[in-house]
Formats: C-alpha cells, sequence, structure tokens
C-alpha cells in the first residue's frame, strides 16, 4: 500500500515565522464629485469593407460544427501518446538478471495450443530450473502467436507464472498491456495479481472499467477501496454499502475490504479481523490482510496452494523473520534465488529479536565470512544438518551455494559432494569443476560434475554401471536419462545402459513428439512450456527418467545447453 499523507500539511516553522509583514494602511484619498455617466448607444457593428458577416442562423450552425468536432476528439492520445502505447503483437518485459528470450522463440506454433497448454498446467513444477526457465520464457517480450487476442495471451502466461509462485513476474507481463486494450480474462488475472502482490491500489486505475466489464463483488468492492484510497470517505462508504449488499456485515471478506477503506485519508473506520470461523485461505483473504499488516494465521497456509507461500516470501509487507521459511520453501520452486535468501537473513541479524531466524543468519556469516576454513565448512555443515526434508534439506543447499564456491578444492574434505551439490544448485559450475581431480570417481559428486561439464567428452556406460551400483538405484536413471540426453553417452552405450537400468528412454507419446519437434525446431519458449508440462508435480518423485531425457534432449536442441546441464544435475541431486 502506497504511504498517505495526513489530510492537511503542517508547517514545521515557528508560529508566525513565514507570515507576510502587515501592508501600510492606505492614506485616504479626498472625494472628488461624482463623474457624469456616458450615454450607451446601440449603433449596429459595421463589417470591414468587403467582408459580409453570416447571418444569425449560419452562426448558430457554426457554433453547432465546433461542439461536434470537439466532441469528436479522442483525448486518450493525451492521457496515453502514440509512441508510449504497447502493441499487442509483442508483450512482455525485459527485467534484470532474467535473460530474455528471442521473440519468435514460441515459432509457428498456434496460440490457441499453448493457451490449452498453460491453462491446464498443475503448477508449481517439480524442477527449480524447469521453473526459472520457464519464468524467463513466460516474461520475455514474444510475439503474440497466432489465433490468439494478445491481452488474453498476455492474461495467460501471467495466470502461468501467479501459480507458479512468481507473482512480480506475473505483475510486470500484466503492466505491459495498455488498460483501454483489456479483456475480460486479463480483468481477472490482473485482481490475482494484485491480490498476490498485497496491493490492491493495483486496482484502482482498472476499477471502474472492470466493474463495467465483471459483475461481480470482488470489483464492486474494489470501486470502493479504491474511494477510499483517494480520500473519499463518502463515496466510498456508500460503493461498499451497494457491494455488501446481501451478504453478511460480519463476512470476513467485506471485513478485509472495509480495513483496506478505512486505510485511505479521513478513513476513520475500525475494523477488527478474527480468523477463527475461516476455514479456507484464499487469494483475496490473503491480498488484503497483507495490504494491511494483519497476520495470516500459520495453520491457515495449509489450506491454500503452494504458491501462496511464494507470495508469502516474496511480500515486503511482511516481517522477514515470518518470511523466512517461505522463502527457503520458494528457493527449491526457483521463486528465491541465493542472493535473496542470503539478503533477507542479513536483515534477519540487523533486526534482532533472536529467534531460529537469527541462528541461521550467524551461522551463514560464519560460513562466508570466517577466515578459517574449517569452521567455514562447519557451519556449513550446520545449515545442511538442520533441516528435516527433502525440501529444507535442497533448500539449504541454495543459501550455502555461493559460501560453498568459497572452500578450495581438496580430497581431505569429507563433504565434497555435498559441498558440489550446493554450488551446482545455484548455478555455480566453474567453482564446482574446481573438484573434477579431487572426487572419487563412481561417487556422486563425480556423477554430478560428469552433467554439469561443459565439454563434449564421452562417458563410458561402465562408469554409470559402477555409479549405479555403489549408490541409488533412482540417481544412476536419473544419472543416465541426463547424460544421454545431453549427448555424453554414444547411442549403443546408452540403450543398453538403459535396458539394464530400466529406463525406456525411446517411448514415444504425444508430449515426448512435440517436445522434440519443438527442441529441433528451435522454439525455445515451447520447450520451456512443454518442460514445465512434464514436470508437473510438487516432488521429483513423480518425475520420471524417460520425461528428464526428453527435457533435457529437447533444451539442447533448442540451445539452451546450459539449462538442460542444470536440470540434469538437479535430478541427480534430488532423487532418493
Amino acid at each position: 500500500m502506497p504511504a498517505l499523507g495526513q489530510d492537511t500539511p503542517e508547517s514545521l516553522l515557528p508560529p508566525g515565522f513565514d507570515d507576510p509583514a502587515p501592508a501600510p494602511a492606505p492614506a485616504p484619498r479626498p472625494t472628488a464629485a461624482p463623474a457624469p455617466s456616458p450615454t450607451l448607444t446601440a449603433a449596429p457593428l459595421s463589417a470591414p469593407e468587403g467582408v459580409t458577416l453570416p447571418a444569425d442562423e449560419a452562426l448558430g450552425n457554426f457554433a453547432e460544427q465546433a461542439e461536434a468536432q470537439a466532441a469528436q476528439i479522442d483525448l486518450s492520445k493525451y492521457e496515453l501518446p502514440e509512441f508510449a502505447r504497447h502493441s499487442l503483437a509483442m508483450v512482455g518485459v525485459r527485467a534484470a538478471g532474467n535473460a530474455e528470450f528471442a521473440a519468435d522463440s514460441f515459432g509457428a506454433t498456434d496460440g490457441r495450443y499453448l493457451q490449452i497448454l498453460m491453462r491446464r498446467m498443475k503448477a508449481p513444477v517439480a524442477s527449480r530450473w524447469v521453473s526459472i526457465v520457464l519464468r524467463r520464457a513466460l516474461m520475455s517480450p514474444l510475439d503474440t502467436p497466432a489465433g490468439i487476442d494478445g491481452a488474453d495471451f498476455a492474461a495467460d502466461r501471467a495466470w502461468t507464472l501467479l501459480r507458479m509462485g512468481e507473482a512480480n513476474a506475473a505483475r510486470a507481463v500484466i503492466n505491459d498491456v495498455d488498460a483501454d486494450n483489456y479483456t475480460t480474462w486479463l480483468y481477472q488475472v490482473a485482481m490475482q495479481t494484485a491480490l498476490a502482490t498485497g496491493d490492491p491500489a493495483a486496482l484502482c486505475p482498472l476499477a471502474d472499467r472492470g466493474a463495467a466489464t465483471i459483475q461481480q463483488r470482488g470489483w464492486a468492492f474494489a470501486r470502493a477501496m479504491c474511494a477510499g484510497l483517494a480520500g473519499k470517505p463518502n463515496e466510498a462508504g456508500q460503493l461498499f454499502d451497494r457491494a455488501r449488499s446481501g451478504s453478511s456485515p460480519s463476512d470476513i471478506d467485506n471485513l478485509l475490504a472495509e480495513k483496506v477503506l478505512g486505510t485511505g485519508a479521513q478513513g476513520r473506520r475500525a475494523v477488527t479481523i478474527e480468523w477463527n470461523p475461516v476455514g479456507q485461505l484464499t487469494a483475496w483473504r490473503w491480498g488484503l490482510a497483507t495490504a494491511t499488516g494483519v497476520e495470516v494465521p500459520a495453520d491457515l497456509y495449509q489450506t491454500a496452494g503452494p504458491q501462496v507461500r511464494y507470495w508469502q516470501a516474496l511480500s515486503p509487507n511482511i516481517d522477514p523473520a515470518a518470511r523466512a521459511p517461505a522463502a527457503e520453501l520458494a528457493a527449491t520452486a526457483g521463486v528465491f534465488s541465493t542472493a535473496g535468501l542470503v539478503d533477507l537473513y542479513s536483515e534477519i541479524e540487523t533486526a534482532g529479536g533472536g529467534g531460529p531466524g537469527e541462528t541461521v543468519a550467524r551461522d551463514l556469516r560464519t560460513a562466508y565470512s570466517d577466515g578459517d576454513v574449517g569452521n567455514r565448512l562447519k557451519a556449513i555443515r550446520t545449515l545442511w544438518d538442520a533441516a528435516d526434508t527433502p525440501r529444507t534439506r535442497y533448500a539449504r543447499m541454495i543459501l550455502t551455494a555461493r559460501a560453498a564456491s568459497w572452500i578450495p578444492a581438496s580430497d581431505k574434505v569429507e563433504e565434497a559432494s555435498r559441498l558440489i551439490a550446493s554450488m551446482l544448485a545455484s548455478g555455480y559450475d566453474s567453482a564446482a569443476l574446481e573438484w573434477k581431480p579431487v572426487v572419487p570417481r563412481g561417487s556422486e559428486g563425480w556423477a554430478l560434475l560428469a552433467l554439469a561439464d561443459p565439454g563434449n567428452g564421452l562417458i563410458s556406460s561402465s562408469d554409470v554401471s559402477g555409479f549405479a551400483e555403489g549408490g541409488s538405484r533412482r540417481k544412476a536413471q536419473m544419472l543416465l536419462a541426463g547424460l544421454a540426453g545431453l549427448g555424453r553417452l554414444n547411442a549403443g552405450e546408452a540403450q543398453s545402459a538403459a535396458a539394464s537400468l530400466d529406463v525406456q528412454i525411446g517411448g514415444v507419446n504425444s508430449w515426448t513428439q512435440a517436445i522434440d519437434d519443438a527442441g529441433q525446431r528451435g522454439d525455445a519458449a515451447t520447450v520451456a512450456l512443454l518442460a514445465g508440462v512434464g514436470m508437473q508435480s510438487v516432488s521429483w518423485d513423480a518425475v520420471s527418467p524417460e520425461a528428464l531425457f526428453h527435457i533435457v534432449a529437447a533444451m539442447r536442441a533448442a540451445g539452451m545447453v546450459n539449462y538442460a546441464r542444470m536440470v540434469a544435475v538437479e535430478a541427480v541431486t534430488r532423487s532418493a
């Protein structure tokens, strides 16, 4: 919520400091006799020589024509000049740290097909790196494909990003469409985006048109809230009463809207929010509560999708200590970066107050800044061991990635494989490859480096078999699928190793055919979207080695080999 000023400005100067000096009293003037009034004549105006004045009826017609011309003037061009307008032929944003895709990355794929894929995809997806590449694809300025309206296509992209937990990215895509180009679908997604970012004021430029387009109580409340935020309490009260007509005054949705309304200048509305009778957390409840500083009970997050926790992680309105657990989960989904996590824990340490977050922050500081390598390793290990689930363990690897990259490579370090996994979780492949000479062949660290190596050297199938014998069969299946997809195994050895590990890399279905064809065409954004379709799970347990093979191979074929390597590494790291 933007900060609201006081009703009237208050001077900071002493009383009378800035008052103008009193003007001297005017001297009395002598009274004179009144002058005689001039005689007013009604002489008609005469036209200059050679000029004929129009008749009265002609003057009336001229006035009507001028009024008609004024009514036809398009005032919108003065509100938004032509050079500032956004074309629906290309929608998207350029953002720092978001390596943009080529404008034609969807190729000639029909927009209706892409729309169906996005609407049916269950997000968030299992892979951190697939989520990252999909976010970058959907945010990029892309040509609108044939068969779909540009505003609707932007709405579908934003809706997919929202379900992935990428609230800020969704808002950026929405904002690239001018308000006079909005469709019904885009209005609906725009409201969800404003709620996901905890900013109901973002609805104010759209509230009137949205309410006229969509006859829903949410838009009626949006008009009331925006009137309140604009400092119009009387108008806001009338709109609010009409919006809540027919519903209970104690309804939680009504009360939250009233609380937003009352935060405006001259609002003067005291509203108490009671969560006890609430059994479901919705986007409306989360967004308005977050905007007004109302804490959402922790147990209510269990009633919503995991993306709401990622919205929580991104929200600056929430206390950093409360955001930290959600931020670690968001990092495993690609929504939060290593640098973002480190900054968040730095805020927690600066704020003080104790608690588990400050303990993590102290260990993290030791992991980064202690002069003794042994102490840094001990602090990193402490952070890892404090995690109690597979997701939080991977989150701690992301948290310590940069610190791990500063540990010198040595065959005396017992945690080599975990350090390598930590570095690669955040893409520090150059630092990780320094460990290549010291990790034993057949270890998990060796397997991760074999996948992360940007070189094209072939790996023997006997090495894959040796890794399978010394560790997890599931990890060995993922290693095989990753190496085969990256072209690091020759065809014959790949087939024999696949048969021995029971991996059907040659299987064909509609999805494998679609992603393989998109990769061969070089349609990078289509590959990213289909990769998300192939990863529709919150856990890696549901991702098959066959799906990994096709995703990695298609990414490599479409020119995204760096993403392909990281996806393959993540598969081995996160598989049990």
